[in-house]
């Protein structure tokens, strides 16, 4: 969770100071006391929490019925029972509570309201016993060894590597079979030749002795006029091919009286005795000589070459504008091989990430190509496991915990020793922080050192007044014992609050572990935002892997 400014201060001295100097603060235990008839009880049994309280007949008192006993549950809450005493009254108020689960654990204190005043009771411990079960009568059987478990790890990358490559592939595949130049066919590259080349390649091609040997004279003229018409529709007249003899000649006269063309009075001849003489083979059945067929097809390659000669030189605007012409068809024929490229492979990849949404789920895929922070944590291959603090916690994270440097009083710097690590900025979506403070033992009355005694609990509520200050907004908090791995009792504070985030506030939620000893007080603290299922699977696994180190008589 990408907290701001406001909630980062929190990792240096806010959170840090706030734990140590909450020890020192006075509470007023002489008006309110509370007790437990039993500190030990059996599972489902009924325990008796009582809170008394004096005051004197002129104060109101307000024992709250929302009180949280957690994690005990209530089963009865009695009606108040008041005594006087001189000029006091002591009123009892009785709640009966019980556990379903063995274990050691910690009743809360409680608040209570005496005018407008308000006072807490200190917290207490009780241990819930297992039922004993009876060993001739029940079969006891081994306790399974534990069976380690690889960590099944997202293979979400796999498919997207395997949609890319088959993206890839058919993109090749396409550009192979449709949008690469491929090599021109024979008749292909003679269709891209100029127009008298093209002419004069067809003449060279056309073999007389062919038509004769077949005596099929009539096609031999039809290709050879087709030959001329082609050329000059082309080059002179574009509707030569559908004009009669007569047309054509008539329409070249013209073009050359208008010195749009520059032909001889022979040329003109020429073309016209060969088109008629082709005209009687096909419509009047003549048949010329073999000598006379190869003499004209001569005569049409040199007109044709006359006719070339003869035209006028394009004008530089013309030119300009055939090259306009050439360049705007490519770039249309460039853009719609584009645009089937686009096409091909928005249909793959649409088509791809159908098929990972539907194996995989849309958040899993979207989070995976969008590289949501959290997710990127959770599936890190190297978590980072250390021990911060001496004695320390140990605990595995995502990334490394940075040494906090954090400033003492010089009131208190002979009092407590300070260390604090964190790692929480704008870049993790979680932020953690470990806190070791170790007391002085004070000087009692009789000269003798005595230790210092640490309520967790009211630790922790410094830590939550500390949000309130920050701007968080609407805490709630629920307690629960927390044992560690390696048998460590703490306590568990944990629920949700709105934290300043980008000047907004948001739903996020936290967990505070806190573990005692007299002189010593050690913090787990993280802060994560609601409903990121992935930064809830790393804080799981931070929370298994929590371990306190054991501090020797040396170090004590």
């Amino acid at each position: 969770m990408k907290l701001d400014s406001n909630i980062k201060r929190f990792s240096n001295q806010g959170v840090l100071c706030v734990v140590f100097c909450v020890l020192f603060s006075l509470v007023s235990a002489g008006q309110v006391a509370s007790s437990i008839d039993s500190t030990a009880i059996k599972i489902g049994e009924e325990l008796r929490y009582r809170i008394q309280v004096d005051v004197d007949s002129t104060s109101l008192v307000v024992f709250s019925e929302e009180q949280t006993f957690q994690p005990l549950e209530i089963i009865n809450s009695y009606p108040i029972d008041s005594t006087k005493k001189g000029g006091y009254y002591k009123l009892t108020k009785t709640y009966g509570l019980t556990q379903f689960d063995s274990g050691v654990y910690i009743i809360p204190k409680q608040k209570i309201i005496i005018g407008d005043k308000v006072f807490y009771t200190d917290s207490l411990k009780v241990q819930v016993n297992p039922v004993v079960v009876d060993t001739t009568k029940q079969k006891l059987f081994d306790i399974k060894p534990i069976t380690d478990v690889q960590r099944t790890r997202s293979n979400l990358w796999a498919y997207i590597a395997l949609v890319l490559l088959t993206l890839l592939a058919v993109t090749g595949l396409v550009y192979w079979f449709f949008w690469r130049k491929k090599p021109l066919t024979e008749a292909e590259k003679i269709a891209a030749l100029p127009p008298y080349e093209r002419a004069k390649l067809a003449l060279e091609k056309l073999d007389e002795d062919h038509y004769f040997q077949n005596e099929d004279v009539k096609m031999f003229y039809s290709d050879l006029t087709l030959i001329l018409r082609q050329y000059l529709d082309e080059k002179v007249y574009d509707q030569s091919l559908e004009s009669t003899t007569d047309e054509l000649v008539f329409r070249l006269k013209t073009l050359q009286a208008a010195n749009q063309i520059s032909l001889g009075a022979n040329t003109i001849r020429n073309i016209e005795t060969i088109l008629k003489r082709a005209d009687l083979v096909k419509f009047a059945k003549s048949k010329p000589d073999f000598e006379l067929a190869k003499l004209d097809k001569g005569t049409i390659g040199l007109e044709i070459k006359q006719v070339k000669e003869g035209l006028p030189e394009p004008t530089e605007e013309e030119l300009l504008q055939d090259l306009e012409y050439r360049e705007a068809l490519e770039g249309k024929q460039k853009r719609k091989k584009q645009k089937q490229i686009v096409a091909g492979v928005v249909g793959v990849f649409v088509v791809a990430i159908t098929f990972l949404i539907v194996q995989s789920g849309f958040t899993n895929v979207k989070d995976t190509v969008l590289r949501n922070p959290s997710k990127l944590l959770l599936e890190k291959t190297h978590w980072v496991k250390s021990e911060y603090g001496a004695p320390g916690i140990t605990l595995s994270t995502p990334n490394v915990l940075e040494r906090q440097t954090i400033k003492v009083s010089e009131e208190m710097k002979d009092k407590v020793q300070l260390v604090a690590f964190a790692c929480a900025g704008k870049d993790t979506p979680i932020d953690v922080f470990v806190t070791s403070s170790k007391y002085a033992s004070v000087t009692g009355k009789d000269g003798k050192e005595k230790e210092v005694p640490i309520d967790v609990l009211e630790s922790t509520e410094a830590v939550l007044n500390r949000f309130e200050k920050e701007g968080a907004k609407n805490i709630i908090s629920r307690n629960e014992q927390f044992i560690t791995p390696n048998g460590q009792e703490g306590v568990k504070t944990f629920g949700t609050a709105e934290f300043i985030i980008n000047d907004t506030l948001t739903k996020g939620v936290y967990v505070v572990l806190g573990f005692s000893t007299p002189n010593l007080l050690q913090q787990v603290i993280l802060i994560w935002k609601e409903d990121d299922v992935y930064a809830d699977q790393i804080i799981e696994r931070i929370l298994n892997s929590i371990e306190l180190i054991t501090l020797t008589e040396e170090q004590k």
